[in-house]
């Protein structure tokens, strides 16, 4: 008995000190989590629950324990936007095996001490900012999934890994390593599944020992610059299911081995140097989901067995030199989503169960050799959000249900032989945005429920056999942005109310039989940039209202006008634009117009002796004042005299102006020291300081230099002030820095501000930045705060351009002039040169050409009329600043050429938009930084009219916030990695694309956002 107690006492006491010990350990593994939580920022709470408790940290979001020891053994924290580094110390967790971190915002480089994590067997860090090199990971012999794509990681390719044998999931993808060829230490990795490196800077050949990975299910080599052929060994990888080989420099045929990979589902080898045909043997992929192969050098005939595809969703074969008919079983078998076969020689008809499956959204066969008609099951296409089959030898009538898909956003049937009418099932088309019927054989009437289609943004329909008149209906088009009918028999007189399409920046009546006068009600289109009236049967004169308008072309040649021509018209487009009108008449005699006659004026109208009378009394008026101003000017350099020698004794009163409840007094200021070594900026006109008063308050001084009073630049010093005074002093927005008060003694000019912690955004972009990355201390501005700068900067600009009165135009826009708080909120600043527009006019003419090189609008070279819209795209310009990174001028972009140049050029090429994307910022916002580049190019169109008002551009950069719910879900940016890609490069592609079928009429998107 005393034994049998002697043994459960001991039992007793044993299991006690390892509770105790137990206990011990989650005390710390808890501990070491809280102290990771301190180290990082935590903008939705997403740690929150993180707190010292009896049963921490099991119970924790995003802690996983084991259930017999309770150690931590996992962390999963994603799609929580924690920025910070990566805690040091988190391999003290002594069962530590899985650490997902991904989509978020950490930076900085990975620590040494991640390599003790010995039993770690997952390591999770993609869509982050990490940069720097990556480790040795040899130590960690338990590792089988390392995912680190889409940082910032730099320096050599990271053989060390080929030393982790237990591997099933490499995914280095997205990082920008040195040039070099894929390691042969890989060779190692028997066990691969999943090798994904795309976009690594890989060059050279792909190696043969990849093709001994024969569990592999995805492989994706994409975006890199691999050349050489597919190896046919390639049949090897009988699991394959996703093949992407896209944007490399692969040569040669695909080799009919591929085959052999039956169990493929995804292939992509777009965007490479690929030629010959499509292999017979590619029939045997039955379980193809997507094939694409576009922007190639392939040849021949599509083979007929991809009739027979059972599951094939996706085909794009675009930018080839594709011959023959299209296979006609297509979607006959399978459920179409996409199809894209546009740019080759395709001949025959279409196919006619394309849409069978009902969820066919693109369908893209534009620029080949079609003929037929289009099939009748066409019009059951209700899915359809593209339909495009311009450019073809379509005859026939169109179906009736084709023109009233109610989800297509564009229409194009343009260059093609089509006849008949245009239907009333148009009104159906409640999507709409581009309807192109152009270059056909329609006939008809342009029926009256194209109005109903309120959506429509652009309508050409020009070069038909439509008659009748233009419907007043159109009026209801109030999204209107470009209307085309010329070239067709439309009768009767326009419509005045096509005045009330507030939107129009193109009109094109050209070429019609057209009469009666032209519309007064045309003039209050204030954005109207063109207007094209000519050869019709028009009468009467050309109303003064078009006088109003910025037309930067218009034709009125060969109509029946007459009476003077409205000045600002001849002035500033060629005469010939107005030949074959013999009634016509210029009021004086110019040299751009020597085709037109003066009008005569043997006596003068009541109204010309009033003009006469009231400018010869404004003319006397000015020579009185010129008088007056000579006498105050004498007096005034008299004072100067008295008052330099007042100031040589010390005698200085400063005049005081303020603006706001301030807590400092004139004297404050006035005593106050600039230092140098206080100065936080400095221009033509002076500089700026930082100043800390004794009160603990800290302000910006703004020293507009003292200068002789006898030199010119007194003027402009003074301007600038009084402008700046005239601005600040009377706008109140969060988003416009303050100026709390103003002091001038004569000589010298100071302005005060609030002072703003984190300096200008020209340095937190270009210059902070950069030295933090030289520390070591990782991105400085994530895009979450480069979009909280954007959204600020221009709600401040939309304050000035629509809610002041009279508006207010900056004429300076530019990062140096986005100041930011602690908070990094955005303010405007530097009012220096700001213009109040005259009201009701929305311009304002000024002898000033004012602005910075690279953010100057291309119209203020032949304009000095002020207006919003150079504000507009100096905003675009800063908004590519923040996209890119880069500076607006740099010397890649090329001699005398800016960033805008540069962009166009880079858009417009086969590397696409997402070339230009700042690689510093985490992959993981590619989707909204593209929304904004959108926005920018729309802000930078070289035709001021076509680019969107502030209030517009708030909206659209509300719609792209990276923190709401539409745009940050993980699952819409993870499910398809390709799929964003792919779809943002086709929107700016097919931009290109599509305007170049309209070289006459419409501007390309190199040319629009070029300077």
């Amino acid at each position: 008995m005393e034994c049998r107690a002697l043994f459960w006492i001991v039992c007793f006491f044993a299991l006690s000190l390892l509770w105790i010990t137990g206990v011990q350990a989650l005390t710390e593994e808890a501990q070491i989590l809280l102290e990771m939580k301190k180290s990082l920022k935590d903008p939705h709470n997403a740690l929150n629950d993180w707190k010292d408790s009896i049963d921490a940290p099991c119970n924790w979001n995003g802690i996983s324990c084991d259930n017999n020891t309770g150690m931590v053994t996992e962390i999963t924290i994603e799609n929580k936007f924690i920025n910070g580094p990566l805690y040091s110390n988190i391999c003290k967790l002594q069962n530590f095996k899985k650490l997902q971190l991904g989509n978020n915002a950490l930076y900085g480089t990975l620590p040494s001490d991640i390599m003790n994590c010995t039993k770690l067997q997952s390591l999770n860090l993609t869509k982050n900012s990490f940069s720097g090199t990556l480790p040795d990971f040899s130590p960690l012999k338990s590792l089988q999934i390392l995912d680190v794509t889409n940082n910032n990681f730099t320096g050599e390719f990271p053989a060390s890994v080929g030393n982790l044998a237990e591997l099933t999931s490499l995914n280095l993808a997205g990082n920008q390593f040195r040039p070099g060829k894929i390691p042969q230490q890989l060779m190692n990795l028997k066990k691969l599944e999943v090798l994904y490196l795309a976009d690594c800077n890989l060059v050279g050949e792909i190696p043969s020992f990849i093709f001994n990975f024969t569990d592999l299910v995805l492989l994706d080599l994409s975006c890199n610059s691999l050349e050489g052929s597919i190896p046919k060994v390639i049949s090897k990888l009988s699991k394959l299911y996703q093949l992407e080989l896209y944007k490399n420099n692969l040569t040669g045929n695909i080799p009919p081995e591929l085959g052999n990979l039956t169990a493929l589902k995804y292939f992509d080898a777009s965007k490479n140097m690929l030629s010959g045909n499509l292999p017979e043997e590619v029939g045997n992929l039955r379980n193809l989901v997507s094939f694409q192969v576009y922007m190639n050098q392939l040849s021949g005939q599509i083979p007929e067995t991809f009739g027979d595809f059972p599951y094939l969703e996706g085909l794009s074969l675009y930018t080839n030199n594709f011959t023959g008919q299209l296979p006609q079983k297509l979607g006959s078998l399978s459920n179409f989503k996409f199809i894209d076969v546009s740019g080759n020689k395709f001949t025959g008809p279409l196919p006619k169960d394309i849409c069978r499956g009902g969820n066919l959204q693109y369908f893209l066969v534009l620029d080949n050799l079609f003929t037929g008609e289009l099939p009748n099951s066409y019009e059951d296409c209700k899915s359809l959000i593209r339909f495009r089959v311009n450019i073809n030898n379509l005859t026939g009538r169109v179906p009736k249900g084709i023109w009233g898909l109610p989800n297509a956003n564009i229409i194009d049937l343009s260059f093609n032989n089509f006849d008949g009418e245009l239907g009333p099932e148009i009104s159906n088309a409640k999507k709409l945005t581009e309807f192109y019927i152009n270059n056909n054989q329609f006939s008809g009437i342009l029926v009256s429920e194209i109005g109903m289609a309120s959506q429509l943004f652009k309508v050409e329909v020009q070069n038909n056999q439509f008659t009748g008149s233009i419907p007043q209906e159109i009026s209801s088009l109030r999204n209107l942005n470009e209307l085309y009918l010329q070239g067709n028999m439309f009768e009767g007189s326009i419509p005045p109310e096509i005045g009330l399409c507030t939107s129009l920046v193109v009109i094109n009546l050209a070429e019609n039989h057209l009469s009666g006068l032209i519309p007064d009600s045309l003039g209050s289109i204030v954005g109207l940039n063109s207007l094209n009236l000519s050869n019709n049967h028009l009468h009467g004169s050309i109303p003064n209202s078009l006088g109003t308008l910025k037309l930067s072309f218009v034709d009125f040649s060969n109509n029946h006008l007459s009476g003077p021509v409205p000045n600002s018209l001849v002035s500033n487009i060629n005469s010939e634009r107005f030949s074959e009108n013999p009634g016509l008449c210029v009021k004086s005699s110019r040299s751009n117009s020597h085709l037109l006659h003066t009008c005569k004026s043997s006596h003068l109208t009541k109204e010309s002796r009033k003009i006469i009378f009231i400018s010869g009394f404004i003319v006397g008026i000015a020579m009185l004042i010129l008088v007056i101003g000579l006498v105050l000017l004498w007096q005034k350099c008299h004072q100067n005299r008295d008052e330099s020698r007042d100031k040589k004794g010390g005698n200085t009163h400063w005049k005081f102006k303020s603006f706001h409840k301030i807590s400092f007094t004139e004297k404050d200021i006035s005593e106050a020291l600039l230092k140098e070594e206080n100065i936080i900026g400095s221009g033509g006109s002076g500089k700026v300081y930082r100043v800390d008063l004794q009160n603990n308050v800290t302000v910006a001084v703004k020293w507009l230099c003292p200068v002789d009073i006898n030199s010119f630049k007194q003027n402009d010093i003074n301007n600038q002030m009084n402008a700046e005074v005239d601005v600040l002093g009377m706008v109140r927005h969060k988003n416009i820095v303050r100026l709390y008060c103003s002091l001038s003694n004569g000589k010298s000019n100071l302005l005060v501000y609030e002072y703003m912690e984190n300096g200008n955004l020209f340095d937190a972009l270009h210059k902070v930045y950069t030295e933090n990355a030289s520390k070591g201390s990782g991105l400085h501005l994530d895009w979450p705060t480069r979009y909280k700068i954007a959204l600020g900067a221009a709600h401040g600009l939309a304050y000035l351009h629509h809610d002041c009165l009279p508006t207010i135009v900056h004429r300076d826009i530019k990062s140096t002039n986005i100041l930011l708080d602690d908070d990094y909120e955005a303010r405007i600043a530097d009012f220096g040169i700001a213009k109040f527009l005259q009201a009701g006019g929305g311009k304002d003419p000024t002898t000033v050409f004012a602005g910075t090189y690279g953010y100057i609008a291309p119209e203020c070279a032949y304009t000095f009329e002020v207006t919003e819209k150079s504000d507009i795209y100096s905003f675009g310009v800063v908004l590519l600043e923040l996209v890119t990174g880069k500076q607006p001028v740099e010397p890649e972009f090329g001699d005398s050429k800016h960033i805008v140049f540069w962009i166009s050029q880079k858009i417009c090429s086969q590397q696409g938009p997402f070339e230009v994307l700042d690689s510093r910022i985490s992959k993981y916002f590619e989707e909204e930084m593209i929304k904004v580049l959108k926005i920018a190019v729309r802000c930078t169109f070289e035709v001021p009219t076509l680019r969107p008002s502030m209030r517009e551009v708030v909206q659209m950069l509300l719609e792209a916030d990276p923190c709401s719910s539409s745009n940050s879900s993980s699952s819409s940016k993870t499910t398809q990695k390709e799929g964003t890609q792919e779809n943002s490069t086709m929107d700016f592609g097919m931009i290109v694309r599509e305007s170049s079928q309209h070289k006459d009429e419409e501007i390309s998107i190199a040319n629009i956002i070029s300077a």
